[in-house]
């Protein structure tokens, strides 16, 4: 039975390219079938065994997978999510980018996850992932999903939004603010991390609201169980809105505009190769001073 993977790569950086063509070259000689995006082809100058597939989002390009390799920074990541979690291919994030949280893997060690894909040398984690849904009028003006966070926020740059919010289908607050994201344990440490919400480990099973800017005696971060549902209002007599799920799909929503997010029904499979603690990722992505800035003093 063939192997088969999926590249996705960051084709506007030259580097990029050339290690994808490394690990290309190296997953065709071990006996894989490689697939790459049609739209990365012309970037990368693959052999010609290299097969092409379309990569929309609602297209199976990762239809019968093995592996997704990512090949980028974070955005590469949750573009290639995008492309896996329909299909339950599992994602390994090979990081070629600047920080490179969602990645497991650095380009200093790109020739051993590669013989570690291959000796099949790897285990797979399920990280807890977002469904949205957004309505008006009644009707469906937005569905969607996240890995990271989906945020509620201001459309217009000069007036603040307002958002009532209610947690398990009880009002919680009515919000002045910029907005609020929702997210995932995997989200802590990226736009919620940025507006003041806690990092939490990924194994923690919970959602994440953390309101943005928001003008209230009460605007804590909250974290709360998986089962949650959180309902987000556009004040009628307030600005329009913008919905964003990780940054990368966005929608319009006029006020009166409801968004509900819950837990997702699929999650994202995410590949380990030599499992760490999570507070060994947070020191060295954060770089954080372990001996504090006085240092060691004894």
């Amino acid at each position: 039975m063939t192997r088969s993977a999926l590249l996705v790569t960051h084709t506007g950086r030259r580097q990029s390219t050339q290690h994808a063509r490394t690990v290309a070259q190296d997953l065709l000689a071990a006996g894989f079938e490689v697939r790459v995006i049609a739209e990365e082809v012309a970037d990368l100058d693959l052999p010609p065994e290299v097969t092409t597939v379309e990569g929309g989002p609602t297209l199976a390009a990762a239809e019968g997978v093995e592996i997704v390799l990512a090949m980028g920074g974070d955005g590469t990541f949750l573009r290639a999510a995008e492309l896996a979690r329909p299909v339950k291919a599992p994602l390994l994030g090979i990081n070629l980018g600047k920080v490179g949280f969602l990645a497991e893997a650095e380009i200093d060690h790109l020739d051993q996850a590669v013989k570690d894909v291959v000796a099949g040398a790897y285990k797979v984690d399920e990280r807890l992932t977002l469904d949205v849904r957004a309505e008006y009028g009644g009707r469906v003006i937005a569905e969607s999903w996240a890995l990271n966070e989906v945020s509620v926020e201001k459309g217009q740059r000069a007036q603040m939004l307002e958002l009532l919010v209610d947690v398990d289908g009880r009002p919680l607050a009515r919000y002045g603010c910029d907005g609020v994201v929702c997210a995932t344990p995997t989200g802590s440490t990226a736009y919620a991390f940025s507006g003041g919400g806690p990092v939490v480990w990924p194994e923690v099973e919970a959602l994440l609201l953390v309101p943005i800017s928001a003008h209230a005696l009460f605007s804590k971060p909250l974290v709360t169980a998986p089962t949650s549902t959180f309902a987000l209002t556009v004040d009628p007599y307030t600005s329009f809105a913008v919905l964003c799920c990780d940054g990368r799909r966005t929608w319009d929503l006029p006020p009166g505009a409801k968004v509900t997010v819950e837990r997702g029904q699929l999650p994202v499979r995410l590949v380990r190769l030599q499992p760490r603690p999570f507070t060994d990722v947070l020191v060295a992505k954060f770089a954080l001073p372990v001996e504090g800035w006085r240092g060691n003093r004894r």
